[in-house]
């Protein structure tokens, strides 16, 4: 299997069983090996006390964006560490977007970055992703890529 079919056959086994992101609303706009785009509409259900998005669901939807880039290429991955730093507030009615890019993969660890903008392209929020990878495969008898 090509590895950016490979990438999307991935992504749709993930998505059947991810009751976390479809309860969140996200989407995944774009994956190919290595690399996820996921996206939020942040509605009045998103905001905190100061009327702007509670940084749990921006690191959630980081954190999905790294899980999908994390295991496109057939190994399952998961979290190891994930480190975020908030740079500007994100208010309700835009769409946040979240790129997650693959810097590095060794053996059974990876890094990625994820980068969330705001509906003007100002940076929201950056995550470094440390991932660990897990037994077996997402799409059993595929080729498993690097």
């Amino acid at each position: 299997m090509e590895p950016q079919a490979l990438a999307e056959a991935c992504a749709a086994t993930m998505w059947a069983g991810d009751e976390a992101n479809r309860t969140l609303a996200t989407r995944l706009a774009e994956v190919a090996p290595g690399r996820a785009v996921m996206c939020l509409d942040l509605g009045p259900q998103h905001l905190n006390s100061h009327g702007i998005c509670h940084g749990g669901f921006i690191f959630a939807l980081a954190d999905s964006a790294f899980a999908y880039a994390a295991n496109s290429h057939n190994v399952p991955m998961v979290a190891q560490v994930n480190q975020i730093t908030f740079v500007s507030p994100a208010r309700g009615g835009e769409t946040l977007t979240a790129t997650a890019t693959e810097l590095s993969r060794s053996g059974r660890s990876a890094i990625y970055d994820i980068m969330v903008t705001g509906g003007d392209g100002r940076l929201v929020a950056t995550l470094r992703a440390n991932g660990r990878s897990l037994p077996g495969q997402h799409i059993p008898d595929a080729q498993t890529q690097g």
